[in-house]
């Protein structure tokens, strides 16, 4: 589909077109910005994990809450 040829045709028009300061600024802010972009995903996946961690330890307290309250013996009275 693309040439090496076309390539080089469409860099040398980007090139005149921009000039080499702005092409350099645009490639550096791409790039920020593609960073940033992943931390974002990667801290997304990482509040996921923390919210579900929480659900499953939120659950294991709420069983065990349960476990004690059932197996409390009623108290004795003294009649």
């Amino acid at each position: 589909m693309f040439d090496s040829k076309m390539l080089l045709v469409i860099l040398a028009i980007a090139l005149v077109v921009f000039g080499t300061k702005r092409l350099r600024t645009i490639g550096s802010d791409l790039g920020a910005a593609v960073k940033g972009f992943k931390d974002a995903m990667n801290e997304g996946e990482t509040q996921e994990q923390i919210k579900q961690i929480k659900q499953e330890k939120d659950a294991d307290f709420d069983a065990a809450a349960k476990h004690d309250v059932d197996s409390k013996a009623p108290p004795k009275t003294n009649v």
